[in-house]
């Protein structure tokens, strides 16, 4: 069997080095090539909630060669017509791509290489790259959880599902829409306000400026959500919905009063969207908040919280304002 993790950044090149010190063999490609030469020289270096350093197999996407059984695409989502374009003519014709993106990518994903080789999975952990083979997991050792599901018929499921227990415990999902709501939630609001401050998701989740501009934003999540017939699926075992919708003042209270509850075990995440920015790349927020909006429009649902979001980061993208936790005065008017 042949595996292979397509954008060993931060979280590829971490759970690449947990695969492969769970002895199975598989390729890492990224098109960095000095975090390439180091993981050839050096293995993967990985530091932060754990700590140690593996022997991997690391290459350049054009030295990509034969197909794959397994292919997990961990790239961001705005070049996937071309990748994943590439990528079909290096999977077997009953392999799988497992996309481990955010937002909701299987659709076009799946009308490229086919619903039946398309899987969708959602990590629940976060890693912070380091270059030059180093990669920091920001997570509890607790949190290492995967939801992972098919598009369509499921090519390779079981085989990938055993694949990602090598780091940690996949739960695979029948209903996966509900499950990439879950993750598009917890992303929405603090990857998307960890860019707009610079800080934390603990940060984020402490500051009652910001957790309030959090609960509005996953309270936009779960309204689009219901409007659309999507039943969200809970997250390490706590329904978030229960947990964070509310209609009266009281319920309310209780969801802002959870947040840093909830963030505890990720509250040293900083969001991949801010890394990307600080490293002059384009970042992911039209397929985070962004696709939140979009789905709000499809479901005639208003979501100016996640609206304005996407506004902010996208002027901080521009070089127009900075990360300040003083940008959240920007949605004052909206409360």
């Amino acid at each position: 069997m042949r595996y292979a993790i397509y954008g060993a950044g931060a979280l590829g090149t971490v759970l690449g080095a947990y695969i492969a010190r769970a002895g199975v063999e598989i390729d890492l490609f990224n098109r960095n090539r000095a975090h390439v030469e180091a993981l050839r020289k050096n293995g993967a270096k990985i530091i932060g909630t754990a700590e140690f350093t593996q022997k991997v197999n690391a290459f350049y996407p054009e030295e990509m060669q034969g197909e794959y059984d397994v292919i997990l695409l961990m790239t961001k989502q705005q070049n996937n017509p071309e990748v994943v374009a590439f990528l079909k003519d290096h999977l077997k014709a009953d392999g799988a791509l497992c996309t481990c993106q955010n937002g909701l990518p299987e659709p076009a994903i799946a009308e490229i290489v086919g619903a039946d080789r398309t899987l969708g999975c959602a990590i629940a952990w976060g890693a912070t790259f380091h270059g030059e083979g180093v990669s920091e997991l920001t997570s509890e050792p607790s949190a290492l959880t995967f939801s992972l599901g098919a598009y369509g018929g499921g090519n390779r499921l079981e085989e990938t599902k055993k694949l990602l227990e090598c780091m940690g415990t996949v739960v695979v999902e029948k209903n996966f829409i509900g499950a990439r709501w879950s993750k598009l939630l917890i992303n929405s609001a603090f990857s998307g306000l960890s860019t707009v401050t610079g800080g934390t998701f603990g940060e984020v989740a402490s500051r009652k400026n910001s957790r309030r501009v959090a609960q509005r934003i996953i309270k936009e999540c779960i309204d689009v959500s219901r409007a659309l017939g999507v039943t969200v699926e809970p997250v390490q075992g706590h329904d978030i919905v229960k947990l964070f919708d509310y209609k009266g003042a009281f319920k309310k209270k209780i969801s802002f009063m959870l947040i840093p509850v909830a963030m505890k075990k990720h509250k040293n995440l900083v969001a991949s969207m801010l890394q990307d920015i600080r490293s002059g790349k384009p970042c992911e927020i039209a397929f985070i908040n962004g696709a939140v909006s979009a789905q709000g429009r499809k479901a005639n649902v208003p979501t100016p919280f996640n609206d304005r979001t996407v506004e902010i980061v996208s002027a901080i993208e521009r070089g127009e304002k900075t990360f300040s936790f003083d940008n959240i005065a920007l949605y004052n008017d909206l409360f």
